[in-house]
């Protein structure tokens, strides 16, 4: 009610009332007054409900507060957490073995599913199953005479980058997505929300980023998606701009591949379980230094160029149900898998056809490819790598996954993406110069460096900034190359001075 001197005194200007609100929240709560002001609020409707609503007791599928008592604690949540994660990862690592050996038999080897009939079945492959599509579009076109330049840019470019990326990108998403989205449908993703808050929330970011981060190890074009989900436009910038520091599924198999090699190769004379158990080691240290790296980022945005008032995170965690199998099948195989498999195909078509031309075009006695990656060596030298590698790197831009494939096909000199064997690919690799150093330095350099093409492309679709998205394709490539310099240059030092085995 107002008294005359109330209605007698002049009214506040909007500048007034903000610092009177700043004054009162400092001296009632500092930073965690939110948090507080939320709490009470959940205490009083507790309390409104306990007086007003009486409850029957029902039997449920799960016991959601016994259940909650683990998957929340403060401290047996985050190893829960990190062992079901890990468990995701292993059998999407594992199960996509036989799958990508089909495509790859299906669409690119040649004498088709020979080999895997043989390895998987035992048993002879049918003969009409004895041939890959990409023998058979050969077989098509010398039929009708086409031309050897037509031939190989549309089989040996475009057609085997885009097969090259399906048989690689699309079992692992096939299995991760559908995963995922079993834990998302079950109501466990909160949780990872609820137990990763307070870091993110140190870093300056949304205690959401930890769900499309997640993400981001299936592809990091869902994980800018996912980003949807963060209602602050600051916050929800910060996460589009650091998802691609987790690596996704086109990176695992270079990582992998990599850490098998020489990694493992260091212990492999103590046998096969300790030289998979150190390889796997260091494909977790990757996977936890990306995890680092974004938070380290996300803090340094949060107090550079996007510093802001942090938003309140409320979130109420909801019950356990059970999964519907329809809707996950299709969130999984139609909203997320197939959705990034054309985007990825779409920008990796031309890329198959760049990858060709340079190793065919010749100035010279030299391909433009060799004489590209011959520009390129002294830098590449300098950050622990060399030019093809460099080079491989910059072709892979549309789809991370023919990373690999390149840079066997640059080495070779051949015209063509090729496969090798784990065993003749480090000889290979070996015999052009490669060691530790080279391989620690691939690693973090896979980890850090720009997006692919689709994810710029989405990163661009959900910001419609150029700014924000040339910032987002350019910050990464910078970190990477600064990483990969200072250890390298460590590197040197130490082995300058005497330190170390050589590298």
């Amino acid at each position: 009610m107002s008294t005359p001197e109330t209605a007698n005194r002049p009214k506040p200007s909007a500048a007034e009332l903000l610092d009177y609100v700043d004054e009162v929240r400092g001296s009632v709560g500092g930073e965690k007054f939110r948090d507080e002001l939320v709490t009470e609020m959940y205490h009083r409707a507790e309390e409104i409900a306990a007086q007003t609503v009486r409850k029957k007791k029902s039997r449920k599928w799960f016991i959601d507060e016994e259940i909650d008592r683990i998957l929340t604690h403060p401290v047996l949540g985050i190893p829960f957490m990190a062992a079901l994660f890990a468990l995701v990862f292993w059998i999407t690592i594992v199960g996509a073995n036989i799958p990508s050996a089909l495509l790859s038999g299906l669409l690119i080897a040649e004498g088709g599913l020979s080999d895997w009939f043989n390895t998987y079945l035992g048993i002879e492959a049918p003969a009409v199953l004895a041939s890959s599509l990409y023998e058979l579009l050969h077989r098509v076109f010398s039929f009708l005479h086409a031309p050897l330049w037509l031939s190989g840019f549309v089989i040996d470019g475009v057609y085997l980058g885009l097969a090259w990326v399906v048989s690689v990108m699309l079992p692992p998403m096939a299995i991760f997505f559908p995963l995922f989205t079993l834990l998302e449908d079950l109501g466990y993703l909160p949780r990872v929300a609820f137990n990763l808050d307070w870091l993110f929330r140190k870093a300056g970011a949304h205690g959401k980023q930890a769900l499309t981060m997640m993400m981001g190890f299936g592809c990091n074009a869902v994980g800018v998606i996912a980003c949807r989900v963060i209602d602050s436009p600051r916050e929800r910038l910060i996460a589009i701009l650091t998802n691609v520091f987790v690596p996704c599924n086109g990176r695992f198999p270079t990582l992998i591949t990599v850490a098998s090699i020489f990694v493992a190769g260091m212990v492999a004379e103590r046998g096969t379980f300790a030289a998979s158990l150190v390889g796997t080691a260091a494909v977790v240290g990757i996977v936890i230094f990306g995890v680092i790296t974004t938070l380290v980022v996300s803090w340094a945005l949060s107090r550079t160029i996007l510093r802001g008032e942090p938003s309140a995170f409320v979130l109420e965690l909801p019950p356990y149900r059970r999964p519907s199998v329809l809707r996950v099948l299709y969130t999984s195989l139609i909203d997320r898998t197939l959705f990034v498999l054309f985007r990825a195909c779409v920008v990796a078509a031309p890329a198959g056809g760049i990858i060709w031309l340079m190793a065919n075009l010749h100035i010279g006695d030299s391909s433009v490819a060799a004489l590209v990656s011959g520009f390129l060596d002294p830098f590449g030298t300098l950050l622990g790598l060399d030019g093809v590698i460099l080079l491989a790197f910059i072709i892979a831009i549309p789809a991370n996954e023919i990373v690999m494939p390149t840079i066997i096909m640059l080495y070779l000199n051949q015209g063509r993406m090729i496969e090798l064997q784990e065993a003749a690919l480090g000889t290979l690799l070996t015999d052009h110069g490669w060691t530790l150093l080279t391989a620690v330095s691939l690693m973090l350099f896979s980890l850090l460096h720009n997006p692919c093409g689709t994810t710029i492309w989405t990163i661009w679709r959900e910001t419609r900034s150029v700014k924000w998205t040339l910032f987002g394709a350019l910050m990464p490539l910078v970190l990477a190359i600064a990483i990969c310099l200072i250890v390298a240059t460590l590197a040197r030092i130490f082995l300058a001075i005497g330190f170390g085995a050589a590298v």
